[in-house]
Formats: C-alpha cells, sequence, structure tokens
C-alpha cells in the first residue's frame, strides 16, 4: 500500500500542533519551511484536515492552525481518512468477468477471493491506525529521539507559535 506524501506532512504538522502552548496556532507557512515543504502544497492539507475535523484555523494576523481535538482524541487513521479518502485502497474491478473466458454472471456468485483478502488486509490496516494515537506519536519523539531534535522542534514551535488574546475555550 502505498499513501501520498500528504499523509507524512499531515502527521508532521498535526504532532507539531500538539506541542503549541494553549490556544496558540502555527502559520501554515511556518509549518512548509519546518518540514521543507511548498507552502501551497501543505495548505491544500491543512485545509483538508481542517473540514475533517482534525484541525482547527482561525483568521487574522495571529491565526494559524491548531487542534481541533486533544491529541490522545485523534488517530492516525483520522488523519490518514481525512488526506487519503475513505475509499479502500483495493477496488475490484471483477476482471474475472471480464476477456475471451468470461462465463455468465452466474458462475460468479461467491464473492472475487482477491477482493475478499484485500479487504481483510485493508480493514486490520485501519484497525492499527485506529489505535495509533497521536498524542503517542508526539512522546514517543519526546522518549526517544535525540535530544537535540527534540529541542529543535520544541524551540522551532516556541518560536514560532501565535498566542491568541480570545479566551474562549479550545475545544468543544
Amino acid at each position: 500500500m502505498k499513501l501520498g506524501e500528504g499523509v507524512e506532512a499531515s502527521i508532521h504538522c498535526a504532532a507539531m500542533l500538539a506541542g503549541v502552548e494553549g490556544d496558540a496556532t502555527l502559520s501554515g507557512a511556518a509549518m512548509a519551511e519546518a518540514f521543507g515543504v511548498s507552502p501551497s502544497y501543505l495548505l491544500k492539507h491543512l485545509n483538508t484536515l481542517t473540514s475533517a475535523g482534525v484541525l482547527e484555523s482561525l483568521p487574522g494576523p495571529a491565526g494559524g492552525y491548531r487542534l481541533a481535538r486533544p491529541a490522545e482524541r485523534i488517530s492516525l487513521l483520522d488523519i490518514v481518512l481525512a488526506v487519503e479518502g475513505a475509499q479502500p485502497a483495493f477496488r475490484c474491478g471483477e476482471i474475472r468477468q471480464r476477456g475471451p473466458v468470461k462465463l455468465p454472471a452466474s458462475a460468479y456468485m461467491k464473492p472475487c477471493g482477491i477482493n475478499v483478502a484485500m479487504l481483510k488486509a485493508e480493514k486490520a490496516y485501519r484497525a492499527a491506525l485506529a489505535v495509533e494515537k497521536l498524542s503517542d506519536i508526539v512522546a514517543g519523539f519526546q522518549n526517544d529521539a535525540d535530544p537535540r531534535a527534540v529541542a529543535a522542534s520544541c524551540a522551532f514551535v516556541a518560536r514560532h507559535q501565535r498566542l491568541q488574546k480570545s479566551s474562549s475555550p479550545r475545544y468543544k
């Protein structure tokens, strides 16, 4: 299974947003800089994550993005589905019913074994992603990464976060 590069960028951005203080935000441009990706490319994915309810977007000079809910309530599956869509990766075209050796439809009453196997694998893959929480990814980075990488990441977030003046609650 191959996922688009947007999945990697989206997970990294969500993990970075888990490190902002309180109601603060990070701009899309800052996150694009942090990961060396095109701002327009990244904004497309950040907007998709916002539409899916993973992120929240705030307008204005101090605006930007932040998590729409706590990191422990965001799974990797939430992010993957937001970026890649909900359709299964494998879509059976029933090619066994085409070509010169095709038979009448009554010969194909049982589901295609390939489709069954692929959908079973997809279900397992999605179940595994559903239990992987963004908070666990962040904690793993903080515990296992080179301390220099952790310090650099935290310093970047601290330098680029935009504090909010509003006292509205962050999570609904």
